[in-house]
């Protein structure tokens, strides 16, 4: 950057001058230069952001696994979640109770819905999860350690299986919300697999209060 100063004055008669004016004049050409040097040098040395990607469990496609070995999960850690119309959502703990239609449970996206549901069912993997996570921000391991005791982690032998199953009126936006919240309570063994008719026999006796079931028990 340079600045040039040009002055301009005229004597009047008598000896007497007018008095000078002054004009500057800054030249920013040089400034344009080094702006693009430099971006230049941050383009080449810094890494760009990496996509962000998801992990998702899904079926295994294995001709040799039967569907009834893939779709089995012990009882106890199985938690089934319903995607239904106007962003509603339910869930059935175990195996589905057709008879009683206050097994399935309504609840919602918000962090005191089905958030607080699997952080209840997973505390002990979540605290064992921001343990791992202070030692990654202590530099106290690497970031393949930090990857490997994570899946190790979340996979755990006593660690929750969630099974996510959309209706045909769900939006595809509650399907990302569901999937979000795998992530956020640090939920390693989750698929995601079409609904049956049983299912949705669970979604018509809850809205009829059980209505369906007593009909089939008459």
């Amino acid at each position: 950057m340079s600045a040039e100063v040009q002055k301009s004055g005229n004597k009047k008669k008598g000896g007497k001058g007018k008095q000078k004016k002054m004009t500057v004049r800054v030249d920013f050409t040089p400034m344009v230069d080094m702006n693009m040097l430099l971006i230049t040098f941050f383009m080449l040395c810094t890494s760009l952001s990496k996509p962000q990607t998801m992990e998702i469990s899904m079926p295994s496609n294995d001709k040799d696994i039967t569907e009834e070995q893939q779709t089995k999960v012990k009882a106890s850690q199985a938690i089934t979640l319903l995607l239904g119309s106007d962003d509603k959502l339910y869930y059935y703990e175990g195996e589905p109770n057709y008879k009683d239609y206050s097994s399935l449970k309504e609840t919602s996206y918000k962090p005191d819905g089905i958030r607080s549901l699997l952080l209840k069912r997973n505390k002990e993997a979540v605290r064992k999860v921001n343990e791992l996570k202070q030692k990654k921000l202590n530099m106290e391991i690497s970031e393949e350690e930090y990857t490997q005791q994570l899946s190790e982690i979340k996979n755990g032998k006593n660690t929750p299986v969630v099974i996510i199953k959309a209706t045909e009126k769900s939006k595809y936006v509650n399907l990302i919300d569901a999937l979000d919240e795998m992530q956020i309570c640090s939920i390693g063994k989750y698929v995601i697999v079409d609904i049956t008719s049983g299912d949705e026999f669970l979604l018509k006796n809850f809205e009829s209060r059980g209505g369906l079931s007593q009909n089939v028990a008459d």
